[in-house]
C-alpha cells in the first residue's frame, strides 16, 4: 500500500531544453486534502514542471522533497509507488486497444503469466457508477470522441488510488454538467485527505474549486497565493503580464449567398452505426456558424464529411456551387478549404515534423515553395520565419519539432497553415480547447479577422459562451440532427442547454 503524501514541496526545480528555460528556479508546497491550481499560459512551464513530479523528466537543478524527505522519481512507476497519479493534456492511450485493455496496462501488471481482464472490467464499472461516468469497456479508443477519451483518462487515473493527483487540463473537453460533476468530486477527494494538482485555463473552474493558486510566466513563479486573494480577471492579468479582453463579434449586414451547402446527409460513425441523420445547414459568405452540442452527438463526423475524411451516404455537401461529396480531402483542400481539426497533435499536425514542415504541409508542392519536383528551402525558410512571427508562435527555431511545443504553440501552427491559404471556408473544431486566455484572444481575434473579410467560419465547440461572443447563427446538433438554429444575439444559455440535452418542447 502506497504511504500517504502528507506534503510535497519543490525547491529551486529548474529545467532547461535547447533554447528554452522552461522552469526557473521553482519553490512550491502542497499539504494533505489541497487542491491547488497551477495556471499560466501555454508554454509557461506548467506542463513541464508536472512532468518532473511524475517522473517523466528529471530537473537539472533543486529538489522533490515528500514527507520532509528529499525523494529522487525517475519513472512514472516510481510516481506511481510513490502515490501520484497523472492526467495528461495529450492522452496516454492505445488507440487499437480497447478501454478495459488501456486500463488493465496501468493496473494489472504484476504477473507475466496472468491477466485477469474480468476483475478489469468491474472495476471501470464500479469507477463508472460512482463517479457518473459513462464508458462502455469494451469500446477501442479509436472509436471514441475525444470527449470520450477524457473520461478513460480520468477513469485510468482513479483507478490506481493515488493520494497526490496531478489533472492537466481535465475539463477541457468535458460539458458544463460534467465540469461540475467532476469539481464536485474533486472537492469530495479532497476532503477524504487526497491532494490535488489541478492545472486549467478556465479561471472560473479555478476559482471554484482550489484552496491557493500558483501562477507561472515564462517559467517563473510570478504569484503563489490563496485563490481567494485574487479574481479571475486578476488571475489572467498575472498569467499573461497584460490585461485580456476576448474579443465580441460586432453586428454586419448578413450576406445572402451561401458558401456552404449541406442537405439531407447521413454518414455511418465509426461503429457502423448512423452518427448523422439527414442533416441539413447553409453557411453564408461573412458569417461565423456556431455548432452547440454534447460531444459524441455527431459533430466529429460532420467536420470530417465536409473535408473529405468521411464517406456520406446519402446527401449533399455544396462549396460555393460545386459538388464535394465524397470527393478527396487533398481534391477539397484544392478547391479552397480550410479545417483546424479537434486534435491538433496527431490530425492537425505531424507531431514529429518540424514547424516549418507543418506549415507547408498543404502547400509544399505548390510555387512559390517548390519548382518542378524540387523545394524551394529558402522560400520556405522566409515563408515559415514570417509565419511564426506574424502569428507569434513561441518556438525555438522552425526546425523543432511540433511535439516539442505547447498546446496553444501547435494551435497557432495550424491556424497560421490554415489562415494564410486564404480559405473559402474554414471549419474550426474545439479552437480553443485546452488554451490559455491569451492564445485564446488571439485565435477568436483570426477567427473574428477571417468573417470579416468574408470568409465562412464553421466553430464548432461546447463552450457556450464562445459560441454566443463570435457566432452570428447558432445551429443545436443533437443525435445526428440539427434541432434548431438560432441568431445568437438572440441565444439564451438555458434554450441552448435544454436543446443540447435533446428538449425541443421547453425550449420553444
Amino acid at each position: 500500500m502506497t504511504k500517504i503524501i502528507e506534503q510535497i514541496e519543490f525547491k529551486g526545480i529548474t529545467k532547461r531544453f535547447p533554447g528554452v528555460l522552461a522552469c526557473d528556479d521553482i519553490n512550491l508546497q502542497l499539504n494533505k486534502g489541497e487542491i491547488l491550481a497551477l495556471l499560466g499560459e501555454n508554454g509557461a512551464g506548467k506542463t513541464t514542471l508536472m512532468n518532473i513530479l511524475y517522473g517523466l523528466y528529471q530537473p537539472d537543478e533543486g529538489q522533490i522533497i515528500i514527507n520532509g524527505q528529499e525523494t529522487s522519481i525517475d519513472t512514472p512507476q516510481k510516481a506511481g509507488e510513490l502515490g501520484i497519479g497523472m492526467v495528461h493534456q495529450h492522452f496516454m492511450l492505445v488507440p487499437n486497444l480497447t478501454v478495459k485493455e488501456n486500463i488493465a496496462l496501468c493496473m494489472f501488471n504484476d504477473s507475466a503469466l496472468k491477466l485477469d481482464i474480468n476483475a478489469v472490467t468491474e472495476t471501470i464499472k464500479e469507477i463508472s457508477d460512482r463517479h457518473k461516468i459513462n464508458i462502455d469497456p469494451d469500446a477501442y479508443i479509436w472509436e471514441l470522441s475525444v470527449g470520450e477519451q477524457q473520461r478513460v483518462e480520468l477513469i485510468k487515473a482513479l483507478s490506481l488510488g493515488a493520494n497526490l493527483l496531478i489533472l492537466d487540463e481535465p475539463t477541457a473537453v468535458l460539458t458544463p454538467q460534467e465540469t461540475d460533476e467532476l469539481i464536485i468530486l474533486l472537492q469530495e477527494m479532497a476532503a477524504s485527505g487526497c491532494s490535488i494538482i489541478f492545472i486549467s485555463h478556465k479561471l472560473n473552474e479555478v476559482k471554484a474549486v482550489s484552496h491557493h493558486v500558483a501562477v507561472l510566466r515564462n517559467g517563473k513563479m510570478v504569484y503563489n497565493g490563496s485563490t481567494e486573494d485574487h479574481s479571475a480577471d486578476q488571475l489572467a492579468t498575472l498569467m499573461a503580464g497584460r490585461d485580456i479582453s476576448l474579443p465580441i463579434a460586432k453586428e454586419k449586414e448578413p450576406s445572402e449567398e451561401i458558401i456552404l451547402d449541406i442537405q439531407d446527409v447521413t454518414a455511418l460513425g465509426d461503429r457502423g452505426t448512423e452518427a448523422l441523420d439527414g442533416l441539413s445547414l447553409s453557411l453564408k459568405k461573412g458569417e461565423i456558424m456556431g455548432i452547440a452540442g454534447v460531444s459524441g452527438n455527431g459533430q466529429a463526423e460532420l467536420a470530417e464529411i465536409i473535408n473529405g475524411l468521411r464517406k456520406v451516404q446519402s446527401g449533399t455537401v455544396t462549396l460555393d456551387g460545386e459538388n464535394i461529396t465524397n470527393k478527396t480531402p487533398q481534391q477539397i483542400i484544392d478547391r479552397s478549404m480550410g479545417y483546424i481539426p479537434a486534435d491538433r497533435l496527431h490530425e492537425g499536425t505531424v507531431a514529429t515534423f518540424s514547424v516549418k514542415e507543418n506549415i507547408i504541409l498543404k502547400d509544399y508542392a505548390h510555387p512559390p515553395l517548390s519548382h518542378a519536383t524540387f523545394l524551394m528551402d529558402k522560400t520556405i525558410t522566409n515563408y515559415s520565419e514570417e509565419l511564426v512571427t506574424k502569428f507569434n508562435i513561441k518556438t525555438p527555431d522552425i526546425d523543432t519539432t511540433c511535439a516539442s511545443l505547447s498546446g496553444g504553440n501547435i494551435q497557432k501552427v495550424i491556424l497560421a497553415r490554415e489562415i494564410i491559404r486564404n480559405p473559402k471556408v474554414l471549419v474550426a473544431v474545439y479552437p480553443t480547447r485546452g488554451l490559455d486566455m491569451g492564445a485564446a484572444e488571439f485565435v477568436h481575434s483570426e477567427l473574428l479577422n477571417a468573417r470579416d473579410n468574408d470568409k465562412a467560419v464553421l466553430l464548432i465547440s461546447e463552450e457556450l459562451e464562445e459560441l454566443m461572443n463570435l457566432s452570428d447563427r447558432i445551429a443545436v446538433i443533437y443525435e445526428g440532427k440539427i434541432l434548431k438554429i438560432i441568431p445568437a444575439k438572440q441565444a439564451q444559455k438555458s434554450e441552448l442547454g435544454l436543446l443540447m440535452a435533446g428538449v425541443t418542447n421547453e425550449a420553444e
